[in-house]
Formats: structure tokens, sequence, C-alpha cells
């Protein structure tokens, strides 16, 4: 049997290349934080408490343009949503761990962690310690993220603009989700949010996110629904 470190240190490896883009995800957060207002110590600490790499961008940007408590929070916690489906998709396979475990794994479940640990799951014989597997790319993620957080912080307005770091986030998304679409329910979620994202991108306060958010969730909800109903894979 794998040993809990020999999964540890797999699920390092598998994020490892992700990394390349996360430094810059971070940065472009560390520096978007104190230019939109919120201090040093508030913008780095941000990166812990909240942990959510998008997230964090799309609330700094917010509260840079004064935007309502209310649709900021609903902005935030629309665009987290998708972590219920990942939270969904990976409890089948940690469902037998201690509640201390399931909380630990909770907050280290972010995008990058999913895509790599959820095909680990999937492709590669069951181990009653895979779960390390994902402990090891969340820490990793964690930590690399703490750091480009704090790089952006200290560095600022140093990093020059011609460098294009906010290009990064929607490769990054990219490179996670391309891979990931096999099915009609994922074309129908996708499809439908960037359609939104078009559509609305005139919105104030960032609000095409939250409609793109909502429409995506339901589409893909809707989709599935209709074809378990008609017994169509």
């Amino acid at each position: 049997m794998i040993s809990r470190w020999d999964e540890f240190r797999q699920g390092v490896r598998d994020g490892l290349p992700l990394q390349l883009g996360i430094l810059p995800f971070g940065a472009v957060f560390g520096v978007l934080g104190v230019e939109s207002g919120l201090t040093p110590a508030q913008t780095f600490f941000m990166s812990s408490l909240l942990f959510a790499g998008t997230s964090q961008i799309i609330f700094a940007q917010l509260v840079a343009i004064a935007t309502p408590i209310a649709i900021l929070l609903g902005s935030v916690a629309a665009l987290n949503a998708r972590h219920l489906l990942y939270s969904a998709s990976i409890s089948e396979y940690i469902r037998d761990k201690p509640l201390k475990w399931r909380i630990l794994l909770a907050y280290l479940l972010t995008d990058e962690a999913y895509a790599v640990s959820i095909l680990r799951y999937q492709k590669r014989p069951h181990n009653p310690m895979m779960h390390y597997h994902l402990l090891g790319s969340g820490l990793l993620l964690w930590s690399v993220w703490q750091i480009a957080t704090l790089v952006g912080v200290l560095a600022g307005n140093a990093i020059p603009e011609e460098m294009a770091l906010g290009f990064v986030i929607p490769l990054i998304f990219m490179a996670i989700t391309l891979p990931l679409i096999k099915s009609r329910v994922e074309v129908a979620t996708i499809a439908t949010s960037t359609a939104c994202v078009f559509a609305f991108a005139h919105l104030p306060y960032n609000l095409w996110l939250l409609i793109a958010a909502i429409a995506g969730i339901a589409a893909g909800t809707i989709t599935a629904v209709y074809f378990k109903q008609t017994g169509d894979a």
C-alpha cells in the first residue's frame, strides 16, 4: 500500500506546475489589495482568512469603487458557490475521515487543489491514505499563495505595468477548467456563464460576475436534472 507520505509528496509534485501561475496571481492580489484601500496587513491576512484567490481580487476591486456591502458580499458568495460542487465531489472520497480532517481539507480545497486531487482520486487505485494527496497539493498552494501575496504587498508599484500580471489570472483558470470539460452538463454551465459575461459586462459593480455565476450554476443543474430524467448520460 502506498504510504501517507508517498501520497503527500505526489500531491505536492502534481501541484507544482500550477505554481508558475499562482505566483503572479498572488502578487496581483497583493498589489490590488493595497491599491483598493486595504492596509498591507489586511491584504496579507485576507489570504489566510478568505484564501480564495479570485474572490479576494473581486473583493478588492469592489472595495476600491465603494460597492454597497450587499452587492459585495453577494458577488463573493456567488463566486465561491462553486466550492459547494467541489466539496460534494470530493466528499465521496473522504467521507470516512474524522471531522478534523474534513474541516482541514475543506479549508485547503481551492480550484487548483481540487483539479489535481480529483484526477488522482478518479484515475488511480483507491488508497486509505489518499486524502494526504489533497493535503499535499493544498498546503503547497496555501504556502505559495501567502508568499506571493506578501511579494505583491511589498513590491506594490515596483512591478512594471507592462508585465501584465493580471492577464495570468484567466489563463490559470483556462488551464484548470478546459481539461475537466467532459460532459454536456459542464458544457452548458460554461457556455451559459460565458454568454452572461459578454451580455452583462456593461453593468456596474461587476454585477456581470454575480449574474454569470448564478446563471452558470442554474444551467448546469437544469441540464443535469434533464438528462437524469431522460436517462441520457
